[in-house]
This record gives C-alpha cells, sequence and structure tokens, in this order.
C-alpha cells in the first residue's frame, strides 16, 4: 500500500503540480527513491530489477531490434499519404528543432520513460512479485500503468487534429477508459519484453523510441 500512495503522489505531482523544467529532475528523483526503496527497504536485488550489469549487453541487444522496428514503422507510416497525418502531433507544431530534440532525447527518456519503466517494470513486479504469484504481480503492475495515463489522457483530444475529430466526439469517460484499457494492454506488453530480455533496458528502449522518436517525426510530419 505504500508503494500504491507513493506511485499515486508521484503521479499527481508530475501531472498537476511541477512545472515544465523541474518535470525531468522531479522524475529522476522519483526513480531514484523507487528503487532505494525496492533495494534497500524490500530487499530487491538489481537482478529482481532487471538492473544487474550482467543483464545490460542482452538488454541492449534487445533495445536496438526494437528501436530499430519503431523507426522502420514510423517511416513508412509518415511516407504514406493515408497514415501521414497521424503524427501531426499539435504539440510539436510550433516546436524549434532544438526544442523537439530536447524532448526526444532528455524529456522522454529521462522524465517519461526512466519513471515508468522503473515503477512498472522493475519496482512493481519485484515487489509485489516477492509476495504472491507472478501473474498477480504482472496483472497489479500493468493495472497501475493503465491508471497512471489517466491524468495525461484528459487532454487527449487536444494532441492531434485526427484524435481531435474522433475522440473529441466521444464522452470523456469513454477516452478515459480506453487510454487506461490500451496502456495497461502495454504493461503486459512491455513486460513481456523485460522478462524474455532478462533486462530492464529492453521495454525502456522501445519506450522511449515509439515516445522519443515520435516527437522527431511529428516535427518531421509539420514541415
Amino acid at each position: 500500500m505504500a508503494l500504491v500512495a507513493g506511485l499515486v503522489v508521484v503521479n499527481v505531482v508530475s501531472n498537476r503540480v511541477v512545472s515544465e523544467r523541474l518535470y525531468v529532475p522531479w522524475a529522476v528523483l522519483s526513480s531514484a527513491v523507487l528503487l532505494a526503496f525496492a533495494v534497500r527497504l524490500d530487499g530487491r536485488s538489481f537482478a529482481d530489477l532487471g538492473l544487474a550489469r550482467r543483464q545490460v549487453p542482452r538488454g541492449l541487444r534487445w533495445g536496438a531490434v526494437l528501436a530499430g522496428t519503431v523507426v522502420a514503422i514510423y517511416v513508412v507510416g509518415l511516407l504514406l499519404p493515408a497514415t501521414h497525418d497521424l503524427f501531426q502531433d499539435e504539440r510539436v507544431k510550433g516546436w524549434t528543432l532544438g526544442e523537439t530534440l530536447f524532448a526526444a532525447f532528455v524529456r522522454v527518456p529521462l522524465g517519461t520513460v526512466l519513471l515508468e519503466e522503473v515503477a512498472f517494470r522493475a519496482v512493481v513486479p519485484a515487489v509485489v512479485g516477492a509476495r504472491t504469484r507472478r501473474w498477480v504481480a504482472v496483472a497489479a503492475s500493468a493495472v497501475l500503468f493503465g491508471l497512471w495515463h489517466v491524468l495525461p489522457s484528459l487532454h487527449l483530444d487536444h494532441v492531434n487534429p485526427v484524435a481531435d475529430d474522433t475522440l473529441g466526439r466521444l464522452p470523456l469517460w469513454v477516452t478515459v477508459g480506453a487510454s487506461v484499457l490500451s496502456t495497461a494492454a502495454v504493461g503486459v506488453w512491455f513486460w513481456c519484453l523485460r522478462r524474455w530480455s532478462d533486462s530492464l533496458l529492453a521495454p525502456m528502449a522501445l519506450h522511449w523510441a515509439t515516445n522519443g522518436l515520435g516527437y522527431l517525426f511529428a516535427w518531421w510530419a509539420w514541415r
């Protein structure tokens, strides 16, 4: 319960309290606190969290393949007229190249990916898994990952013109519910990558490629 309460506080502060300037430092600090909780207070090892030194090479190999696959998919999607407009993220429309690079290589990996992967593919599965069956731990981490996205999903219809044309016509509870369910499913998939690769780096790489490189391709789409 202490872990869940801590995640609630971190989520609210991330989405409603800290300024854009403090978003990344807050995420890094929160990640460090979660890791300290798991290792120092709960007795989990770095191997339990997918962060042991021996797990790095395999994680990097998996991560390179996953990120490369995302790049290939994005290139094809951007070049096809039928899917080009899906990349037109309103948040990126007026950004400079420098702002886009900062978002892709600093804000996303350190402010989003690091915190979410440490929380939901490392700490929660390890801590809960030490007390119950593995599938319960995976389900718990996936559900919490889905609920983590409730606050961001409240503004989903303002991000993309295509989403605004579709999701904007639906009741808010439908949009939020769909976001929670879809991200929970993604959480299971990311945990599978963590399990198969035996490293947290694999889901981190896919998470970063999907979100971080998405900003770069969105910047390109508007131009």
